[in-house]
């Protein structure tokens, strides 16, 4: 057992030395600056590198942290730490893997000891980006209990979903949602234990901090199959109710290899910001998984709320060599001159969560120089597709298939689309399972069956491949707009709009027309030097400009301009709110 997660571990680092790496520079035909690929030479070498073996036994916290933190003891890893944590007090926490060791498994031994859970119990995590996160986190893995994080922003009504979906013996949180909690605890006969992360005591609920304080740092991790399951993750809730979507030990503790090792391209000398919250997947992919299996160092600015100049700031004064944000973030950074600051470790910006506007993506390159590498993937699922260092970067475009994934363009009868043909999305699933799928949604099978059409796992989102190779997102397949026959994608509209000075951003929604059937709506968040304008000449101005950067029969006939989109708590627009509004009228 123990050869064989050695053996994993060596494998994910391919066997190269573990000190700082030589970069090489090359240049493109505008004379800018591009690191080459630090983990890989280009697309085809990943497939070709990238050849997961998957153990009987595996455990995150044992097979990869605690290897690093020999690693570290040995000298063989740069001195940045495993973990770096700011705010806007000026504090800082610094620590090594061999400090995460002993402090997770002090919480471990506060999840076992004092709350008596065993291993398959659930455990709802609920705190903003601080570093008590993160030890929670890696003690969750130690004990073999089941990790169900969730973002501050719930409400009680959504506490009371999860906590009941769920069955979790104990929650973890801070003192912003304890009265939340304890509004509804009545109605949540499994739930047990509550640990509150705060300096004042309350009344119903153990000290998280104190009982740390004197928990013992030796802890036995407890011996996982890589098929357990070691987390579960609410879905953003875009088309319906939140799912709980399970995922093993396996299928993020590995299959996140390719997240961390080909899409982010880290070694042990990089240090990585992902600025998603703590309440979902992404966080456990880029601000846990991915650079923890590349020894590379994660970086939290802890914000009250995302502050686009905080951001800059940071970039500014820390070494951040890789970022990692949402379209939505990138949107607003982009608003305010980057050309005053200087970013003079950054090297690597990805994003991921919903497409990137080609617009804000020239923006971005323009004023900064760096490239934005856009990545595609699911709550179900680890990188499905993305842009990778050294691929020619077509804006717009989600990128190639992950080397864990046959991702392909199928038809209702499950037929393989050729490129430039509409489909829906779909991963091969048979006759085998990639082991970095979900293994399901909670108690709720015939869901899960439903995601599976013939040999393939459905995404729900509709797209097309092009003659490179390339994938293209359409729209989620209920998001398409069909107009006299002709299928619209709805962030083609937004990106054609986004050109426009006038538009922050967009919504575009089918709306019921009395002779095309349907018609493209678009909800528009105008940019405040354009507000006193007259509604009308801009809407006019804003049809034109669409019909000139696109088809013309995309352009939006009807349009409204909003203060704000609707978004679920992830910041994703709810389009299917906007279009149920519409067709309501009728």
């Amino acid at each position: 057992m123990a050869l064989a997660a050695t053996h994993f571990f060596l494998k994910t680092q391919g066997c190269r030395s573990l000190r700082s790496p030589i970069r090489f520079f090359r240049y493109t035909n505008k004379g800018g600056a591009l690191l080459a690929p630090q983990n890989f030479s280009d697309y085809e070498s990943i497939k070709q590198q990238y050849k997961p073996q998957i153990p009987e036994y595996f455990n995150f916290a044992r097979d990869v942290l605690d290897k690093w933190t020999a690693v570290e003891k040995e000298g063989k890893r740069p001195t940045n730490p495993a973990f770096w944590w700011v705010n806007d007090n000026g504090d800082e926490v610094r620590w090594s893997f061999e400090e995460l060791g002993v402090l997770s498994r002090k919480v471990a031994n506060v999840l076992f000891e004092i709350c008596g859970l065993q291993k398959g119990d659930r455990v709802i995590l609920i705190l903003p980006r601080i570093p008590e996160w993160w030890l929670v986190n890696m003690a969750c893995m130690r004990t073999g209990t089941i990790l169900i994080p969730g973002t501050s922003q719930l409400t009680a009504k959504d506490l009371l979903h999860r906590l009941q979906m769920s069955k979790a013996k104990c929650i973890i949180t801070d003192d912003v949602l304890a009265p939340a909690v304890d509004s509804i605890e009545s109605e949540c006969q499994f739930l047990k234990f509550k640990l509150l992360v705060a300096e004042e005591h309350k009344k119903g609920w153990l000290s998280f901090k104190e009982l740390i304080k004197y928990a013992g740092a030796d802890h036995s991790c407890v011996n996982t199959k890589h098929q357990d399951l070691m987390s579960a993750f609410f879905t953003s809730g875009t088309t319906g109710s939140p799912k709980m979507t399970e995922h093993s030990h396996s299928s993020h503790g590995i299959g996140l290899t390719v997240t961390g090792r080909y899409w982010l391209d880290l070694t042990s000398s990089d240090i990585l910001w992902n600025t998603s919250d703590t309440g979902w997947a992404k966080s456990a992919w880029s601000s846990v998984l991915a650079p923890w299996i590349q020894g590379a160092c994660v970086f939290v600015h802890h914000m009250p709320r995302f502050d686009a100049r905080t951001v800059l700031d940071s970039l500014s004064r820390f070494p951040v060599t890789t970022v990692c944000s949402a379209p939505t973030a990138y949107r607003m950074l982009v608003q305010h001159d980057l050309t005053s600051y200087k970013f003079k470790s950054l090297q690597h910006c990805v994003s991921a969560g919903e497409p990137i506007n080609p617009e804000v993506m020239g923006k971005w390159k323009t004023q900064t120089g760096l490239d934005i590498y856009e990545g595609y993937g699911q709550t179900e699922t680890v990188l499905i597709c993305g842009t990778f260092k050294g691929m020619q970067i077509k804006p717009g475009s989600m990128g190639k298939p992950s080397p864990d994934y046959d991702v392909q363009i199928i038809d209702e009868n499950c037929n393989i689309l050729p490129p430039g043909k509409e489909g829906d999305i779909a991963i091969k699933v048979k006759p085998e399972k990639p082991f970095c799928l979900f293994t399901g949604y909670a108690d709720e099978p015939e869901k899960t069956d439903s995601t599976i059409r013939g040999s393939f796992y459905i995404t729900g989102d509709r797209g097309l491949v092009d003659e490179d190779g390339y994938f293209w997102f359409v729209g989620r397949a209920d998001d398409v707009i069909n107009s006299a026959g002709y299928r619209i994608g709805p962030f083609e509209v937004e990106s054609a709009l986004t050109e426009h000075p006038a538009v922050v951003e967009s919504a575009a929604v089918s709306s019921p027309d009395p002779i095309r059937g349907e018609v493209v709506k678009a909800f528009v968040v105008l940019a405040s030097d354009y507000l006193s304008q007259d509604p009308e000449e801009l809407i006019t101005e804003l049809q034109d400009h669409v019909k000139k950067v696109t088809a013309p029969y995309k352009y939006p006939r009807k349009m409204e301009f909003v203060q704000q989109l609707p978004k679920t708590i992830s910041g994703k627009i709810k389009r299917n709110e906007l279009r149920k509004k519409e067709w309501e009228k009728i």
